[in-house]
């Protein structure tokens, strides 16, 4: 692999990692949730959930910038981004995510 591969895929591997503790936190606020039907709880898991969204997002963008060569622009950048990802690149990448 290249050092751009390497730091790409550096990159990724930490935002894996602090996808995984956003996930442990999702999972300890809706115990919470669950078991004191407290709203603030609710409240940290919406929170926690749009950062594991966001993390995603990023790591999207990265793929996009740094093996496709383009990122979208304009108001729907988001979803195109997400049919961007779900589609295979022949002989460059596969799909990062089902379109399901």
């Amino acid at each position: 692999m290249s050092k751009a591969g390497d730091a790409l895929a550096d990159r990724i591997l930490s935002e894996l990692s602090e996808l995984s503790a956003l996930t442990d936190r999702v999972r300890r606020a809706w115990e919470m949730v669950v078991n004191r039907n407290d709203d603030f709880y609710l409240d940290s898991v919406a929170l926690n959930l749009h950062g594991f969204y966001s993390g995603l997002e990023r790591i999207f963008e990265r793929v996009a910038s740094s093996i496709d060569g383009n990122i979208p622009a304009g108001a729907n950048w988001h979803q195109e981004l997400l049919v961007q990802m779900s589609r295979e690149i022949q002989g460059v990448r596969p799909a990062v995510i089902s379109r399901s």
